[in-house]
């Protein structure tokens, strides 16, 4: 009696369809993946850009050099603003740098800057501001980031602390 070696025809088709069904799965998959691929991509990038802002704010000064008033008129050009609060109510049509120029290839993201005299902890209003940074991506997500500015405290020598310009 000779062992015959190899698939039947019947066998064979089964093993196709079932790689032909595995193939499509998997294609599917992938399909959905590369659908959300950007997703992370413009999040990654509306963070960036909400830290570059907050972090450009924060370093600013919390009352005005020159008046000493928390929350002055703020000046018409960006590059003028030299304290916290002239960022408040900033919307900027596309992301810009500290100089008020709009940053190439980020001209669809849009950010809004709000500037709030809040007491935080055990500080009063007068002496801590919350700056909350939204951007908004090409898709529509939006991303919030929110930092604080304190006053920075000198003796006054009457007993108390005075903020610091």
């Amino acid at each position: 009696m000779n062992r015959q070696r190899g698939m039947t025809l019947v066998e064979l088709v089964i093993a196709i369809v079932i790689v032909g069904i595995a193939a499509a799965a998997l294609y599917s998959a992938m399909a959905s993946i590369t659908s959300r691929s950007a997703d992370p991509m413009l999040r990654q990038q509306s963070l960036a850009i909400a830290e570059a802002y907050l972090e450009e704010i924060l370093a600013r000064d919390f009352l005005d050099p020159t008046s000493h008033d928390q929350c002055p008129a703020a000046p018409v050009a960006r590059t003028d603003f030299d304290n916290v609060c002239d960022y408040a109510g900033l919307d900027d049509s596309g992301a810009r740098g500290a100089d008020g120029n709009l940053v190439p290839g980020l001209q669809d993201y849009q950010v809004s800057v709000a500037v709030t005299p809040q007491a935080f902890d055990s500080l009063s209003a007068a002496a801590a501001l919350q700056v909350v940074v939204t951007v908004e991506a090409p898709d529509g997500q939006t991303l919030t980031l929110a930092g604080w500015r304190t006053c920075y405290g000198e003796y006054d020598g009457a007993g108390g602390y005075a903020c610091v310009p």
